[in-house]
């Protein structure tokens, strides 16, 4: 079975070379590769005041198209600039299996904690740096090992419980199926919001030179069996042209803004122009939502509720905050999605 960790690499920050790589595997990596990922990995520091993130993350690495799971490491060196030596552990992986591990990120938070954890601990002591490099083999084997685990978990319970017999029976079971265009600024949750509806990592396709992530559920409405097929379409400018093919059809859109971040807000009108412009003429009345999402970081949200009952007004689509971390009134705006749209149909 296909590994899911392409490769880890070891980011020390050196006070005169900068970020420097100082141990990986394979141990036959590119030295191109690991010099990318150790500068772009350790210049996000600087990009918050050097503050370090306790936090597991996720960036891309669109040249690569691999994305990395990165734990920082902080701990107090009065020998080194500021006090304080910094490095992170990355582990590299295909841009399509990215949504195991934003599924699971808060299992693999433990292994990584102790890690890191074990890490400073060795530093400490100044022991030789082959203790680190062991802990760092270590933790690789059993994130491996965690992420083989999930996967079956995944190919073994299909997620449409709702009706195991009738869906081995093929697209007659289906009494109403729709389309459903997801789109936002990148970084604002579409994935996880999507991926906490429905729910099975394994059931998307994912197709990264188009910039589109295709995944269906079906759900049972007033004993009706109802297919979404949601179409998430990336918001990366270079995706521009190939965004109005994807949204031919759809009969239902959510918008996706982080109610941390003013600017994806500010950008939620775009996209709606952006679809509406790019849309074939079309005989249905179009439904949707927007979603606040991340309303579970109440200390640092940026927008306003009143803001955003406004501009859902304005666009004639309704508003709902969300938090794809805790799963807040994600499940019930996509049911409702579907019931307007069957209604829609009806009438």
């Amino acid at each position: 079975m296909r590994k899911l960790i392409d490769a880890v690499i070891y980011t020390d920050i050196h006070d005169e070379l900068g970020p420097d790589p100082i141990h990986w595997a394979p141990p036959d990596l590119p030295e191109s590769i690991r010099m990318l990922v150790g500068i772009k990995t350790m210049t996000l520091l600087t990009g918050d005041q050097g503050t370090v993130p306790n936090s597991l993350l996720i960036i891309p690495f669109p040249s690569l198209k691999l994305k990395g799971l990165i734990r920082y490491i902080e701990r107090e060196d009065s020998s080194k600039r500021g006090g304080f030596a910094r490095s992170a552990i990355t582990f590299l992986f295909k841009e399509a299996d990215d949504v195991i591990f934003y599924k699971y990120m808060s299992f693999l938070k433990a292994p990584f904690d102790e890690t890191a954890r074990r890490i400073i601990e060795l530093e400490n002591n100044e022991v030789e740096k082959e203790k680190v490099f062991e802990e760092i083999s270590y933790l690789r084997d059993s994130v491996g090992q965690l992420l083989d685990d999930f996967r079956a978990k995944e190919i073994s319970f299909p997620s449409a419980k709702e009706f195991p017999e009738r869906i081995i029976r093929g697209d007659k079971i289906v009494d109403y199926r729709f389309k459903l265009v997801v789109v936002g600024d990148p970084g604002v949750g579409k994935t996880s919001t999507i991926l906490r509806f429905t729910d099975n990592a394994f059931l998307r396709t994912y197709v990264p030179t188009l910039g589109v992530s295709i995944t269906e559920k079906i759900f049972q409405i007033d004993e009706k069996a109802v297919e979404a097929i949601l179409w998430d379409i990336a918001g990366q400018n270079k995706f521009q042209t190939m965004r109005r093919h994807f949204y031919q059809g759809a009969e239902a859109i959510l918008l996706i803004f982080d109610l941390t971040n003013r600017i994806s807000f500010n950008s939620i009108k775009n996209w709606y122009e952006d679809i509406m412009k790019n849309m074939e003429k079309h005989h249905h009345q179009m439904t949707g939502y927007i979603f606040g999402n991340k309303n579970d970081l109440i200390d640092v949200r940026k927008v306003k509720l009143v803001e955003a009952l406004a501009l859902a007004k304005e666009l004639n689509l309704k508003y709902i905050e969300t938090s794809a971390m805790t799963g807040r009134n994600v499940e019930y705006a996509f049911y409702d999605m579907a019931e307007t749209v069957i209604k829609l149909r009806i009438e």
